[in-house]
């Protein structure tokens, strides 16, 4: 499995520098008043706890596809590509390169 970093967040809430380049320029656009703002966000916590407990009473392995392979290497019957291993391994090397120079 690889994990996806890309989607990384750098700096802090207050660092708008690097999101906005509005800041970088020093031109800033005219205050709204934060007083009056509010924020609404699509999915209400009820939701946001079924999926939380659909997400932890899923499997996290496949037993079955498991027991399948374990069946086959015991068997002698297992192949591993090592093009495919190669190729996934190079690809995962490159992806955080990649993302190391950003």
């Amino acid at each position: 499995m690889k994990i996806d970093n890309t989607k990384a967040v750098t700096g802090s809430v207050g660092d708008t520098t690097t999101r906005n380049p509005a800041a970088r320029t020093g031109n800033r656009p005219a205050s709204t008043g934060a007083e009056g703002t509010s924020v609404h966000l699509g999915t209400s916590t009820a939701q946001l706890r079924s999926l939380e407990s659909s997400v932890a009473s899923a499997p996290v392995v496949d037993a079955q596809k498991v027991a399948e392979i374990k069946q086959a290497i015991s068997e002698g019957r297992f192949q591993v590509n090592a093009g495919a291993v190669a190729d996934g391994l190079l690809k995962t090397v490159n992806d955080l390169i990649s993302a190391s120079q950003r």
